[in-house]
């Protein structure tokens, strides 16, 4: 496999990166005394430091190569998971959902539904967001190794435990606070690292203009071609977009998801926790420039005879996530690839960084005190997390192997996704805002939901199952079978939530003031002029996602 040889200023460069990451997290330790400093960065970060956090949480490998990747494999089609694949739901989260969570001073999701509905729902979402979070995990691990590998030609089993032992150590050591830090740092790394790259291929190819009209017309539209499955690169409706990935995985995700509203949960008050998603739905919307433009002059490129240019091959299928570290190997000279090289290893360690100090938070609280040690003490806690944190780190090596074997580690995403965080936000949706929906419900109602999206990837995968069944029309890409199948796994814990809670002992109310709307005083507004309130901000919001999607319908 050919590899780019790295000049000095390159080493440096990525040395004094590692350095930086590693002795601030060794410089945080002296910060965190306490369980609250240990997992919620003692709740005293602002809307925007909270904000970037939380974006930056969410940009590891799934954005960066999974998306570039996608882009290549599926065309524009890809910028549905920026807007109306994210956007509806940060706002939502931010506007509606975010007082239920901050103001019970829970510190996870898991714990939300200890409150709402009982212990078991509780400890099986729990241990459901743990497997999916190492899961997840496994994949930064794995995109990781592959930059070391294509950069540097090192060994995968060598790229994959030197990958896994430097996040282990800066969050070991300070927990979320160190991971909140590293990725602010790393928020801004990956723009002015990445940048260069589309600028670099805009130039090559003649500008965005001819980026359009030299891809496929069914590569090149956002919605004008979903009437027809056929007719677009991903094969699929309008429908399973809206339903599918702008209605239920997204929301599942962007609501639900630990992993990113853990961030929130470090916010100072309730205003600034409000703001953290609609603050971050901005710099959303323009991560298409890097990912998106970058896959489509891939694409160009592989296609252009004479080009040089041709995606690596692994067992004879094309790897699709190699697309980002080929083209800043082609634009890069010495000196440069450094900081590109940084700027990737910056995105992989947020996302993974984000995925650790979620799994040891929800490991520690919803599992370790809620059955093991529920009297533990604070120094007690600390002591789990950091050990659940190794552990973690550990056996996402595992399940970065297993994500190693799938040609896009997008289309392996949202499988999980489907799994477990859509029938959750079924139960979350019920939970917030139907009083008389029942613990009994929502622990059949999220198994039933779960249970269905399982059946349906087994099914698929082992030809059990038409995926035409599954997308309701005559083609379906694997991404397709993904969106229809969260659609499917969120109607039925929907259904079967309801239809169990019209017949199993409800809690009282006085027990759900604060976690149900109706029964939760209305967030203070007074002296708060309307252009410093959430709504505001996430009115513009809107207006600059309408916008996108007319322009590039």
């Amino acid at each position: 496999m050919a590899t780019f040889n790295l000049s000095i200023v390159d080493w440096l460069i990525l040395a004094i990166y590692f350095g930086f990451i590693l002795g601030l997290g060794y410089y945080l330790k002296r910060f965190t005394k306490s369980q609250e400093d240990y997992f919620l960065a003692g709740r005293k970060n602002s809307a925007w430091v909270a904000g970037i956090a939380f974006l930056s949480a969410n940009l590891g490998a799934l954005e960066l190569l999974g998306m570039t990747g996608n882009t290549y494999k599926y065309g524009m089609y890809v910028a549905h998971f920026y807007w109306i694949g994210a956007i509806p739901a940060m706002l939502f989260l931010g506007l509606y959902m975010m007082p239920f969570y901050y103001s019970s001073k829970i510190h996870s999701v898991p714990g939300y539904l200890k409150l709402r509905f009982d212990e078991k729902t509780r400890v099986l979402n729990g241990v459901a967001f743990g497997i999916m979070t190492l899961l997840v995990s496994g994949i930064n691990l794995y995109a990781m190794a592959l930059v070391l590998r294509t950069f540097l030609g090192w060994d995968w089993n060598v790229s994959m435990w030197v990958s896994a032992a430097t996040v282990a150590f800066y969050v070991t050591l300070s927990g979320l606070m160190s991971a909140i830090f590293t990725e602010i740092i790393q928020f801004f790394l990956i723009w002015f690292g990445l940048f260069l790259v589309t600028i670099l291929g805009l130039v090559e190819i003649g500008g965005v203009n001819q980026v359009l009209s030299n891809i496929p017309a069914s590569f090149g539209t956002l919605w004008s071609t979903s009437a027809d499955a056929s007719q677009n690169g991903m094969a699929i409706t309008w429908a399973g977009i809206v339903l599918g990935l702008g209605f239920v995985l997204s929301f599942g995700y962007w609501t639900t998801d630990f992993l990113v509203v853990q961030r929130a949960f470090s916010a100072k008050n309730l205003r600034a926790a409000r703001l953290t998603p609609i603050i971050a739905s901005f710099p959303k919307m323009a991560v298409p420039v890097i990912v998106v433009l970058t896959g489509l002059i891939a694409l160009i490129l592989a296609k252009t005879p004479g080009s040089g240019f041709a995606l690596l091959q692994d067992g004879g299928h094309v790897n699709y996530d190699s697309t980002l570290p080929l083209l800043i190997m082609r634009y890069y000279p010495h000196g440069l690839v450094g900081l590109g090289v940084s700027a990737l290893l910056a995105g992989f360690m947020a996302g993974q960084a984000g995925n650790i100090s979620a799994f040891n938070t929800v490991w520690t609280y919803d599992v370790y005190r809620a059955i093991i040690n529920r009297n533990a003490s604070d120094a007690n806690l600390m002591w789990v997390g950091r050990i659940s944190t190794v552990i973690g780190v550990v056996l996402s090596v595992v399940t970065a192997y297993w994500a190693k074997g799938f040609p896009s580690i997008m289309d392996y995403m949202q499988a999980i996704f489907s799994w477990v965080n859509a029938p959750l936000f079924a139960t979350m949706l019920l939970g917030m805002f139907v009083v008389w929906i029942t613990p009994a419900g929502a622990f059949w109602g999220l198994l039933a939901g779960m249970g269905t999206s399982i059946a349906m990837f087994l099914g698929v995968k082992f030809q059990w199952i038409d995926p035409a069944r599954i997308t309701l029309s005559n083609t379906a890409s694997d991404m397709a079978v993904n969106f229809w199948r969260a659609w499917w796994a969120w109607l039925v814990c929907f259904l079967v939530t309801i239809l169990i809670s019209l017949f199993t002992k409800k809690k009282p109310k006085e027990e759900l003031v604060g976690l149900v709307k109706g029964l939760t005083p209305e967030t203070a507004r007074d002296g708060i002029p309307f252009m410093k309130r959430p709504e505001f901000y996430a009115i513009l919001s809107v207006v600059v996602l309408v916008a996108l999607n007319i322009y590039f319908w």
